[in-house]
């Protein structure tokens, strides 16, 4: 029996490499910015951390991330279902744009939408009208209430905010979902209405769970990315400390004044909680393919 011969290299070198790279490009980062945290002491971690302005910029960056990655989840199938089941003239077109958030550099995103509101303020009238700043108060104001005390910020900064992160992380769930829709085998879908399902209970109890791990691996990658972005949310709010200020722009506050440990301080917490969603996801991901079968 002749040898099977493999196209890439053997096990040992292929798990070798991989391991080094992995630990040079994320862990050793990641064990630096530990290490540095580290400097400060658990008093002085806890302040800065802690610090009512700080506090306020977390708020608003993981509520506007989660707004976020919930838009995107239900307008990303959209379009995926869109482009994948529903062809029609320029779609490759389309297809292409979904990608561009991806290409293009996140300041001049920025600029771009920043000059949109200050030129033609009547585009963010219709994007963020009077009645979605209301129910976005109402709805983060009991979030508030129940996780981090009393709410006194603009609804309208925080709006542009999520406007601006819906637009960055849009490519996460399209990009996840559509090879699953791609792949599916439409005879299965036939299957059902041919068993008198309707098309709701189609989608819901045949499509969906098959959806449902790359849906919401998509949607947690586009919550990662938007607690992450920096470039183009610094354009289109007024980044005043605890109210308008992403926790990104406060470590780049406490880098500008050489206040490392402080800056590595928040940029942990900011890790941990990304690494907590990613882990749920995960555990969502698994139990979704355990009802799948």
């Amino acid at each position: 029996m002749s040898k099977r011969r493999r196209v890439l290299p053997g096990f040992p070198f292929a798990m070798g490499y991989s391991m080094f790279y992995l630990s040079i490009i994320v862990l050793l980062p990641l064990a630096a910015l530990i290490l540095k945290s580290a400097q400060l002491s658990w008093d002085d971690f806890w302040k800065t951390a802690n610090s009512d302005v700080v506090r306020a910029s977390y708020r608003l960056t993981f509520q506007a991330s989660a707004a976020a990655a919930l838009i995107n989840g239900l307008f990303g199938l959209i379009i995926a279902w869109v482009l994948v089941r529903c062809p029609f003239p320029g779609c490759r077109l389309f297809d292409a744009v979904v990608d561009f958030p991806f290409a293009l550099p996140t300041a001049v995103a920025g600029l771009t939408f920043g000059s949109l509101y200050a030129g033609m303020p009547w585009i963010e009238q219709i994007l963020i009208g009077d009645w979605v700043t209301a129910a976005w108060n109402s709805t983060a104001g009991r979030i508030d209430a129940l996780t981090l005390g009393p709410r006194t910020l603009s609804g309208l900064n925080e709006l542009r905010v999520v406007l601006m992160l819906t637009f960055v992380s849009l490519p996460f769930v399209i990009r996840t979902v559509q090879p699953v829709l791609q792949e599916w085998e439409i005879e299965t879908e036939q299957a059902a209405h041919s068993l008198g399902a309707s098309n709701w209970l189609t989608f819901r109890r045949v499509i969906m769970p098959e959806l449902m791990p790359a849906w919401l691996s998509g949607m947690a990658l586009a919550f990662a990315r938007s607690v992450g972005e920096y470039g183009s949310v610094i354009f289109v709010t007024g980044n005043i400390p605890g109210k308008s200020q992403i926790a990104p722009v406060q470590i780049m506050q406490q880098l500008e004044e050489y206040r490392y440990a402080q800056a590595t301080a928040i940029g942990v917490v900011l890790l941990g909680v990304a690494l907590l969603v990613l882990l749920l996801v995960n555990v969502l991901q698994w139990w979704a393919n355990r009802q799948a079968r």
